[in-house]
């Protein structure tokens, strides 16, 4: 089995049984505990719903119990937790997760001691190579063998999440939430009811909160918006302040106003950006920094700016983020696709921080939600339409051909191909997934006629 085709450029995704078995998540907890020098050493592994993922988080901490890691089995996690556990007590570990892709999927992210990621870049390939090898030829058992005992984290990563935002003074706020059978199921009673802790003035309608890996009722990917109607209707019928919907592993979060309407994730990223950077200037700091990807809107680094900080623009990707927001010592940082990244939560994504920032933006005011969003989504924006085309690289070179020769454009090529229109109009990015065989398109201009004109040039160009 070539383990190549299922490690990506900052995770492992695969087909159960045909890319991922359990021989191969055991080769890889193994060789994940040999690159990173963790024998004698905790290590954390636990998994989400899919009905694999059990005998993954088995088999991986069989591998790593093997080479002499110490493997504490967290059970049912979202992949947050995982970088709470990681963080809080600084040690390595993995969650068994395929986010939001369809059942027959599952896969891996992984991270460092600290909640650090592991990309590409900073180990991944490695543990690829070994684990291939063992896979091949069999791995030695250490000398001194570790041990797989239970640890349940829900409840310090509840308290941990209810520390940083207070919500008990907050107006009463009714709250629809789609977990999307995905693990939301579990966290967000531990997090946001009062499963755990006390009750705080919101009042939760819950839907499709049982954790069932097969996704009975809608994919657990809330960026498409027919995965939203479900969310939409319901914050209608039960006249809700607002919806929120997570995707399979709750690490992401998306936001819909009372009237059912999308709330865009640059308007999130704006708005807690704002929140942050009032927050650590109170308490002293000069000129915060927020990263924000170059596929978030162009309000994002303006909100950054007028609120006193200092926007910093990356390229996609939630390890490139994290490095990012290390390297910066970043406040916050946030992705056009509801990944949120949180300095107070080890520079680490959770979408549960985030729709709690939203409720707490909300529920500090007496606006309701469409009027609060308005205010952070100045410009018109097409979202991320994905194309499935024959030969992605001459399609982005031909686009590139096109406004090379364009007047009054500039080209970046920080992530796929930016073209910028100098008038500052619009703009757009067209780049090939880093998880997917697809090209993905983002528009943005000043009005919804220039957006869609743009869009439609670009498209015609890579569909033709």
């Amino acid at each position: 089995m070539d383990l190549s085709s299922s490690f990506k450029a900052y995770d492992v995704r695969g087909l159960v049984d045909v890319s991922l078995t359990d021989e191969v998540a055991e080769a890889i907890g193994a060789a994940f505990v040999d690159v990173l020098g963790l024998a004698g050493k905790t290590v954390f592994c636990g998994g989400d719903m899919r009905p694999s993922s059990k005998g993954f988080v088995s088999a991986f901490s069989q591998g790593a119990a093997a080479r002499g890691a110490e493997v504490c089995d967290l059970g049912l996690i979202a992949t947050d937790e995982l970088y709470f556990a990681c963080g809080a007590m600084n040690a390595a570990g993995a969650i068994f997760t395929a986010s939001h892709n369809p059942a027959q999927y599952n896969g891996i992210k992984m991270a460092k001691a600290g909640a650090v990621p592991i990309s590409s870049d900073s180990g991944l390939f490695e543990i690829r190579d070994l684990a291939q090898r063992y896979l091949d030829h069999g791995y030695p058992k250490a000398e001194s063998a570790g041990t797989v005992s239970p640890l349940d984290v829900l409840s310090e990563y509840a308290l941990k999440l209810r520390s940083l935002v207070d919500l008990t003074g907050v107006r009463p706020l009714k709250v629809v939430v789609d977990a999307g059978n995905g693990m939301a199921g579990l966290t967000v009673p531990a997090v946001l009811g009062s499963q755990i802790l006390e009750d705080l003035p919101l009042t939760i309608v819950p839907l499709y909160f049982e954790l069932d890996g097969t996704f009975p009722n809608h994919p657990a990917n809330p960026l498409e918006p027919e995965n939203l109607r479900d969310l939409q209707a319901a914050v209608l019928a039960h006249e809700a302040d607002l919806g929120l919907a997570f995707d399979g592993d709750a690490d992401r979060c998306f936001v819909v106003d009372e009237t059912g309407h999308p709330v865009t994730p640059s308007a999130i990223t704006s708005m807690i950006a704002v929140r942050e950077i009032s927050r650590v200037q109170a308490a002293g700091q000069g000129k915060p920094v927020v990263i924000h990807n170059l596929i978030t809107s162009q309000s994002v680094p303006e909100f950054v700016k007028a609120a006193g900080g200092r926007p910093v623009r990356t390229r996609v990707g939630h390890s490139f983020i994290k490095a990012q927001m290390a390297e910066e010592d970043a406040v916050f940082g946030g992705e056009h696709s509801a990944h949120y990244y949180f300095r107070d939560f080890y520079n680490a994504d959770t979408g549960m921080l985030a729709a709690m920032h939203v409720l707490a933006a909300l529920g500090e005011q007496s606006a309701p939600l469409s009027t609060l969003a308005r205010q952070y989504e100045p410009y018109s924006a097409s979202g991320e339409i994905n194309s499935t085309v024959v030969d992605v690289s001459q399609a982005i070179s031909d686009v590139r051909e096109t406004y090379q020769q364009a007047q009054g454009v500039r080209i970046d090529d920080l992530d796929g191909l930016s073209v910028i229109d100098e008038s500052g109009e619009w703009w757009f990015n067209l780049r090939a997934s880093n998880t997917e065989e697809l090209l993905r398109l983002n528009v943005e201009a000043t009005d919804e006629m220039t957006m869609g004109r743009m869009r439609d040039a670009v498209l015609d160009m890579i569909r033709k």
